[in-house]
């Protein structure tokens, strides 16, 4: 880039659940401006894959296998992400799961489910990488959070949860980091067409539903997400922090009447 306020080359990056979806669109979007990505996902055969399919394509990726759920796999793949890179300038926390069903009916396996990964897993990943991030005096951390922090959706409570509790985690950790030139933000993603959302979204009344209440008329797309989170590690965001922004197609700007304007 000419204009060195958005670059992103020569930064060393860690994400999580890199190996698909929101996570591998950034991934990708960071190794083609020329920073070095390590991504991690629990599953070594969708990490291997990605990781073939990038390198293929002239990015410099390599992958780590890490279920976030596990403390001990945090601690050896933070320490593994340091030995190849270096250092670590900015982490990205994109693993995620989730279940949908009605309140009543979650059990406490189910809640452990998902706030192991989406809030216990990503908490203990900012530690580690954040741990190293203080002994360097620098680093930049950014959380995926959900559209479900500007208002929950039915069937997706513990999910919701979890992302509420991030945004509580990053506007923290930005609070007692910042001392330390550790800068903390969060991305929201709206409606995002992925291969694990194809079904829901291909359903007409759900098609419907978002043209009615979507002010861009459509679904986000992982790619989407790039420009924001180059932008939040970049030091064109250099004087924010704790700070969460929603890149939706404009959903969390208010509700749509089903009635006709005057």
């Amino acid at each position: 880039m000419s204009d060195q306020l958005f670059s992103v080359s020569d930064q060393h990056v860690l994400i999580t659940g890199g190996s698909r979806g929101i996570g591998r669109a950034i991934a990708e979007g960071f190794a083609t401006r020329g920073a070095e990505v390590v991504i991690c996902s629990r599953s070594q055969e969708s990490i291997a894959a990605a990781v073939q399919e990038m390198q293929k394509a002239g990015m410099s990726v390599t992958g780590l296998t890490c279920d976030v759920s596990d403390p001990e796999q945090i601690k050896s793949t933070v320490a593994a992400a340091i030995e190849q890179l270096t250092h670590i300038d900015t982490l990205i926390n994109v693993a995620g799961v989730n279940r949908r069903q009605r309140a009543e009916t979650f059990t406490a396996a189910d809640y452990d489910f998902v706030l192991d990964t989406n809030l216990r897993g990503a908490f203990l990943m900012s530690l580690e990488v954040g741990r190293h991030m203080i002994e360097r005096q620098s680093g930049t951390q950014i959380n995926i959070e959900s559209l479900n922090t500007w208002m929950p959706l039915k069937g997706v409570l513990p999910y919701a949860m979890s992302k509420f509790g991030m945004q509580g985690m990053t506007r923290g950790l930005a609070l007692e980091w910042g001392r330390h030139g550790i800068r903390v933000n969060s991305l929201a993603p709206g409606f995002i067409l992925t291969d694990l959302t194809k079904k829901l979204w291909s359903d007409p009344t759900m098609q419907a539903w978002n043209e009615a209440n979507a002010p861009l008329g459509r679904l986000g797309q992982p790619e989407d997400m790039i420009g924001t989170a180059v932008f939040l590690a970049s030091k064109a965001s250099a004087f924010m922090t704790g700070q969460t922004l929603y890149v939706d197609g404009g959903f969390s700007s208010g509700w749509s009447w089903p009635i006709p304007l005057p």
